[in-house]
């Protein structure tokens, strides 16, 4: 058995909340408490090769322009571009990622009974105000040198963006900061839509919403126009800002897409809206654009 090589990192650098072993509390002492192995202060997992990076890369760009090209098929692209990797890497990829091909499934299993599911709600309504229904996804994004991921509030009505986070983990906490913040910002949804991905189905998600007063819409099952709206945010945001860039940390992503959010907001004509900018469709909830 081969055995990982392991990083030595100063406690304090890698868990700030540690006190220094004292007579009353020794550093195993403390350990014990939050049950973590000692190993843990000292293990740095490996960061992704700069091959898995770049495969990551041209992943997310093909998939951008196919999102219901599933693994198999994305194996055969990387192979006819000379990649030589099996399917098995594509799979972890895709997982790291977040994403699934987007297609029409059967229904050949029962969702995870942990997490609430709640149907879908926009198509049955006429949405034509802002703040009537608000949109949330979680995209990947590449770097140089490694990548994170983003967390968009939409407005679906004017197509403004509301808020966004931006995380190195896939967790809950970021999904809720953007949420609020929105909230905080611009007041209250009457209905929030999203995927049913762990993140939005979660307790502490759902919890704040029904707190707020917000029904709950949830996209189903590998219906690609479920969530159309922040899916075409997504697309302009990372045809028009990330790619074109060489992005090297998380201090230039956030500079970059706070000057692009800036841009799509207020700058950007949509020829959807009449080729107005989602910020004058939001701030005149009355306008209506013309059947042309």
């Amino acid at each position: 058995m081969v055995k990982k090589k392991v990083q030595q990192i100063p406690t304090k650098e890698r868990f700030g909340w540690l006190e220094e072993p004292s007579e009353s509390y020794s550093l195993n002492r403390q350990l014990g408490l939050c049950r973590l192995g000692k190993s843990s202060l000292y293990y740095r997992p490996m960061a992704e090769s700069d091959q898995n990076l770049q495969l990551m890369r041209e992943i997310d760009q093909i998939y951008m322009k196919w999102p219901f090209i599933g693994v198999a098929r994305m194996h055969a692209y990387l192979l006819a571009e000379g990649h030589d990797i099996n399917v098995k890497r594509v799979r972890r990829l895709y997982h790291i990622m977040g994403i699934t091909a987007i297609y029409q499934r059967p229904n050949l299993s029962a969702p995870n009974k942990e997490h609430d599911i709640y149907p879908y709600l926009l198509d049955t309504i006429v949405i034509d105000r802002p703040n009537q229904v608000w949109s949330t996804d979680i995209t990947y994004i590449p770097m140089e040198r490694g990548f994170m991921y983003k967390v968009a509030v939409i407005d679906w009505h004017s197509r403004f963006l509301l808020s966004y986070a931006i995380s190195n983990t896939l967790d809950t906490a970021f999904v809720i900061d953007a949420f609020l913040a929105a909230i905080e910002a611009h007041g209250r949804p009457e209905i929030t839509n999203s995927d049913q991905g762990s993140q939005f189905t979660s307790k502490a998600f759902t919890e704040l919403l029904i707190a707020h007063g917000i029904r709950i819409s949830m996209d189903g099952r590998g219906r690609a126009l479920d969530n159309v709206m922040i899916e075409r945010y997504w697309r302009s945001y990372k045809y028009e800002c990330v790619y074109i860039h060489s992005i090297t940390d998380g201090w230039h992503l956030k500079r970059l897409t706070d000057e692009y959010v800036n841009f799509y907001n207020h700058e950007r004509l949509h020829q959807n809206l009449d080729y107005k900018t989602p910020a004058y469709q939001y701030n005149n909830g009355l306008y209506v654009p013309s059947a042309n």
